[in-house]
């Protein structure tokens, strides 16, 4: 009888055989990590700029100011330099003592009026302060400087508001520098020692090309111009996942658009795909050139 035959057959891997598909997925997932920090920071960054923009102090007039002069005051806080630099013609809003009236009773559902027997609130401008100004020296000097301004009964900001947000934006400022630094150098090892232990089966290969006369350069090229293209690959699909990712968290949490800035995420994408490629090109190059410098004992 005729030995029983397996019937699956294994299928064997070559000696110094490279393990493409192991080594895109290892640094995809490196880029993708990195490109979810950077997403956060990203929207963290919008975050802050939203809040410093509706930073505002509250001008109130005094009473009995004809239109003429409500219009100098709105004038003279046109001229002021602490005006936001974006979107200044619609820094001042001005809000009547009506306007206020209405909404303060859409808020609480009372009507001062009605035992008050009239409308104690005041005219008041609205005006937003540019983020350079919003520390707390600045913010004292503009309200002295526009408490000056005649028909200005008064001028009011919630201090410790804005010393909290400046506060708060410091440190998260420097959280986020220090762990964005910690992650790149993390990233860079973990792709690095990726293509390294790749490289590793093919050391035998790049020491043949050597003993035949090869050149440097024309040993390395096959290995760069392979790890440029696991780079690309890499980085691309790392960026899909990503942009994937936005869309779904788009769908799932309301009125996170506001927050986004479509400009700074897509040079974060680009970014990716350019980090993957420079990346795998150096740590290629680095792992090649070791290999060649070692003697044959070495190698084993």
């Amino acid at each position: 009888m005729k030995d029983a035959q397996p019937k699956f057959k294994i299928r064997k891997k070559k000696l110094g055989s490279y393990p493409y598909i192991s080594v895109v997925l290892s640094i995809t997932l490196a880029l993708f990590v990195i490109g979810i920090f950077g997403m956060l920071v990203i929207y963290s960054k919008e975050l802050e700029r939203v809040v410093q923009e509706n930073v505002k102090i509250q001008v109130y007039l005094k009473n009995h100011l004809t239109d003429a002069q409500r219009t100098q005051v709105e004038k003279n806080l046109y001229s002021k330099n602490f005006l936001p630099k974006t979107n200044k013609d619609k820094a001042v809003q001005f809000i009547s003592k009506d306007e206020a009236a209405k909404q303060f009773i859409q808020e609480t559902g009372e009507d001062f009026q009605k035992f008050l027997g009239e409308n104690p609130l005041r005219d008041a401008f609205l005006v937003g302060i540019d983020p350079s100004y919003q520390d707390n020296a600045s913010m004292l000097k503009i309200k002295t400087e526009v408490e000056a301004i005649s028909g200005v009964f008064q001028v009011y900001y919630v201090e410790n508001v804005i010393e909290s947000v400046n506060k708060n934006v410091t440190k998260i400022g420097f959280v986020l520098i220090g762990i964005a630094s910690i992650l790149f150098i993390t990233v860079v090892m973990l792709i690095n020692n990726t293509l390294r232990l790749a490289l590793f089966s093919q050391r035998f290969l790049i020491r043949s090309m050597q003993l035949v006369g090869a050149k440097k350069w024309f040993i390395q090229q096959p290995f760069l111009l392979r790890a440029s293209l696991h780079g690309l690959i890499a980085g691309t699909i790392a960026s899909a996942l990503l942009i994937t990712l936005i869309s779904y968290a788009n769908k799932r949490v309301e009125d996170l658009q506001l927050i986004q800035n479509n400009e700074r995420l897509l040079l974060l994408a680009v970014g990716l795909i350019v980090l993957g490629i420079v990346v795998a090109l150096l740590s290629t190059q680095r792992a090649v050139s070791k290999y060649l410098k070692l003697s044959l004992d070495e190698l084993y």
